[in-house]
């Protein structure tokens, strides 16, 4: 090889090796931008996952939230239950939407044009005790002596009670002396008399009046007497007279107990009773013919048992409460239970947030109203008709009432559908029967008033005399009657011992 071959020779080893350097040197460099590229990479992946802790974290207490939100509509939900929502009385209602402004030009206070004109009946003859004339001696414009008409005069008839309205009789009895006996004889008081003591049958009827009838206290009704009757009674008297009212009551009371078994309609509410801070239930049974209220510590199926015995072969109109339905299920009772009630139910399913909820309550809303627009159009079809329609509704009604979303509170009223829906339709095929339980709702609402008032009993006496002033107020409005007539009847009887008026109207 020639010098200059060689020397070319070497220098394209030594380019080679350069640029086989230079290569190493790229080699070496990206490696190194490759570790750091990893190295970045294991800390972004350290930092996604960081970060995708975080988002796992946020996501469950979003859903926790989520659940707190919706735990929390709902008892607002069920906190804001009114009288139209749930079985809870118009005075129980907090708040109430203000009412809109009435329309410019609609109707004024008072009576209203087109009214018939409603007049008191004048007093006939016979009622009035006195009579006073007043007459014209002379013209009171130009003093002009007048002469009399035969026009009969203009009347204003006053009603007044005397400066004392009451009477005091004294019965005496007087000594006899018997020379055989040789021992002096009083003679004898009517026992009627001897029985009532110093308030007579009629006093004591208006003092029952005051204290059972109007709520008052005893020592407002001893104020009364003290104001208006001119009459010093002492409290423990007033509670002595009351008293007897409520022994005289016990017998007509005992026979409307008696009589609850046969009858072949009920309804039946409680609400509670107070007694010296114990809490006591007020049962009402209110039957076509009579009302009886019982009180009782329970609030249990067995006060049902006792008071209706076991066989009751009645229809039971109450509201879906557990004690009427242990009874019913024990005993095979029939209930009719509260429509009303229902309704309320599911419009309360409707004020809920879950909207899936809420639209379940609108369906069966939708049907019930159907239900009623068949009632309303009664007088249209005859009664074969009418039937037929009130089963068809009565079926799409349990139809989509148990076909129900899987949530909570849509599959509890599902439930009770699908166990006792054709209870709430038992006035459809059983004549007489009323599809709300308003009857006993109406008839326990003076027993709510009256314990607002007077708070309550304080010993089992004061419960009995509850229990039977009660019913005889009640039954008496019940059947258009008097309740202080029948309060002096009573009192007349108790005090002769003669047999108890009976709260039982005569005839079927």
């Amino acid at each position: 090889m020639t010098p200059s071959t060689e020397e070319a020779y070497q220098q394209t080893i030594r380019q080679q090796a350069e640029t086989i350097r230079q290569q190493a040197e790229m080699i070496r460099q990206q490696e190194q931008i490759i570790r750091q590229q990893q190295a970045r990479i294991a800390e972004l992946g350290a930092q996604v996952a960081h970060l995708t802790a975080q988002l796992a974290e946020r996501d469950a207490t979003i859903l926790q939230l989520q659940q707190q939100v919706a735990a929390l509509a709902a008892q607002v939900a069920r906190l804001s239950k009114n009288s139209s929502t749930s079985s809870k009385p118009p005075s129980s209602d907090i708040t109430r939407p203000p009412k809109p402004p009435a329309p410019p030009g609609g109707r004024r206070i008072g009576g209203q044009p087109g009214h018939p004109r409603h007049e008191r009946a004048p007093f006939a003859p016979d009622q009035v005790q006195e009579v006073k004339d007043y007459r014209l001696a002379r013209c009171p414009d130009c003093g002009a002596r007048l002469r009399p008409m035969k026009r009969p005069p203009r009347t204003l008839q006053q009603v007044e009670i005397p400066e004392i309205p009451v009477t005091v009789t004294e019965h005496r009895s007087h000594a006899a002396w018997c020379p055989r006996c040789r021992r002096t004889h009083w003679a004898p008081l009517p026992p009627e008399v001897q029985a009532a003591g110093l308030v007579g049958p009629r006093l004591s009827a208006l003092l029952a009046w005051l204290k059972g009838v109007g709520h008052c206290s005893y020592s407002t009704t001893a104020r009364f007497c003290r104001d208006i009757l001119r009459l010093g009674l002492s409290l423990g008297q007033v509670v002595k007279v009351v008293g007897k009212t409520g022994v005289a009551l016990a017998p007509a009371y005992e026979d409307l107990a008696g009589q609850l078994p046969q009858e072949p309609r009920l309804n039946v509410d409680e609400t509670g009773h107070k007694e010296n801070g114990r809490g006591l239930w007020t049962w009402v049974f209110r039957a076509d013919r009579y009302t009886l209220f019982r009180i009782d510590p329970s609030r249990g199926s067995e006060v049902l048992v006792a008071a209706l015995g076991r066989e009751s072969a009645g229809v039971l109109g109450c509201d879906y409460f557990s004690a009427y339905r242990k009874y019913m299920g024990d005993f095979g009772v029939l209930v009719q239970f509260c429509l009303a009630h229902l309704i309320r139910d599911v419009k309360f399913l409707m004020t809920l947030p879950d909207a899936v909820t809420a639209a379940y309550g609108r369906r069966v809303l939708d049907e019930l109203r159907r239900l009623f627009h068949v009632i309303h159009r009664r007088q249209t079809m005859d009664a074969a008709r009418f039937q037929r329609a009130l089963q068809r509704a009565r079926d799409r009604v349990l139809k989509v009432g148990r076909r129900a979303p899987p949530r909570v509170e849509a599959q509890n009223l599902a439930d009770r559908f699908r166990r006792h829906g054709r209870d709430y339709f038992r006035f459809i095929t059983t004549p007489g029967i009323e599809p709300t339980n308003n009857l006993a709702e109406r008839a326990i609402r003076f027993v709510v008033q009256d314990r607002h008032v007077t708070q309550g009993t304080r010993s089992v006496r004061g419960r009995r005399w509850c229990e039977r002033i009660w019913t005889a107020t009640a039954t008496c409005a019940q059947q258009g009657r008097s309740v202080f007539e029948y309060l002096h009847q009573t009192l007349l009887a108790h005090f002769a011992h003669q047999p108890t008026p009976s709260l039982m109207p005569a005839g079927p």
